[in-house]
């Protein structure tokens, strides 16, 4: 439905650049170094792309996880009381880590 939005509006291709870009640049998989910032993750069933917690933990310092039984990649507008709930928590946990 997005990809047939996004064609007959004609924005595809804004939409879908920044895939490109970071395919073009070998960064799909990750650089292979750790991100040391403290990170958190929501994890939503309707998402695109739905990483591990294992391996989220390899590649960034995770001090917040959550997985939702509802929701996409818009959560923010398709779950907004899950989504604010979660990101509170998240900074309460980056609070209390620093």
């Amino acid at each position: 439905m997005f990809a047939l939005v996004g064609m007959i509006r004609g924005t595809i291709l804004s939409s879908t650049r920044l895939y490109f870009e970071v395919n073009e640049a070998g960064m799909w998989g990750g650089t292979g170094d750790r991100v040391e910032v403290p990170t958190g993750a929501a994890i939503f069933p309707a998402e695109i792309m739905r990483p591990s917690r294992r391996w989220a933990e390899r590649a960034y310092e995770i001090v917040h996880w959550s997985e939702f039984d509802r929701g996409g990649h818009f959560a923010a507008m398709e779950v907004p009381d899950l989504w604010l709930d979660d990101v509170r928590a998240c900074f309460r946990a980056v609070r209390d880590v620093g």
